[in-house]
């Protein structure tokens, strides 16, 4: 079954002081199953994590179409859905991953993993239960689990990050570099958890700069030079 189709999307964006219109990307195309896990290839600057943000919608799409199978509200155009309707499927369908933490200030690590899935509707015992499971699996340490991220390092906002979206178990998951500042100890971990979704039927989007990482996981790869989609191979290049 196609989860998702992207038809002719494009993005361009304005800067107003210089009165200018920048393109960033042009005539996307690809789709791809449920369950499958695409990778993003191509230079810096190529527009790979603008698909990503107009797929979840931070950025609103100029031209074509995102089209998503959503279990509870059908066949959906992202590019010309209503905002009550994003904020519904970022809660309990889609989910996304950067290599920044933007959170609500004076929540603590704990708090904001199992308000993940308590706006989904599960009760607090089962958040707190599965909140900790996640905290656990990325090598938290406990001791940080009752305090603020803003005084985390790097590497431990980004297994938050993580632990916060994959938690939810999203049908369609969206990751933007999200092993960028991570120790192999804790790609590693990472790459359990993608495994773990993939057979529990989760579908993925990925950027990875990191080749390595993504041979043997990706079943297509997407080339942002060619706008081509293709079988993932071991020893795909990724410039920039």
């Amino acid at each position: 079954m196609t989860i998702l189709e992207v038809n002719g999307f494009g993005k361009a964006f304005t800067i107003h002081h210089l009165n200018k219109t920048i393109p960033a990307v042009g005539d996307i195309r690809f789709s791809m199953d449920a369950g499958e896990f695409i990778g993003v290839i191509g230079k810096s600057g190529s527009g790979k994590s603008t698909i990503l943000k107009s797929i979840y919608r931070t950025y609103l799409p100029d031209a074509g179409q995102i089209i998503y199978h959503s279990k509870q509200l059908g066949n959906i155009d992202l590019a010309q859905a209503t905002e009550r309707e994003m904020i519904f499927l970022r809660k309990h369908e889609i989910g996304y991953v950067s290599q920044f933490l933007n959170v609500m200030p004076r929540t603590t690590c704990r708090e904001l993993v199992q308000n993940a899935l308590l706006e989904m509707g599960e009760t607090r015992e089962t958040a707190r239960t599965e909140a900790e499971k996640a905290l656990t699996h990325f090598e938290m340490d406990p001791a940080l689990w009752d305090s603020y991220p803003n005084t985390f390092s790097g590497g431990e906002k980004l297994r938050l990050n993580i632990a916060m979206a994959t938690v939810k178990k999203p049908r369609l998951l969206l990751l933007d570099e999200p092993t960028a500042s991570l120790d192999q100890q804790s790609k590693l971990k990472v790459r359990e958890m993608i495994e773990k979704l993939k057979k529990q039927g989760t579908t993925l989007v990925g950027i990875f700069h990191d080749i390595e990482f993504m041979e043997g996981l990706c079943d297509k790869v997407f080339d942002m030079h060619t706008n081509k989609m293709s079988i993932a191979l071991e020893g795909v290049t990724n410039e920039g």
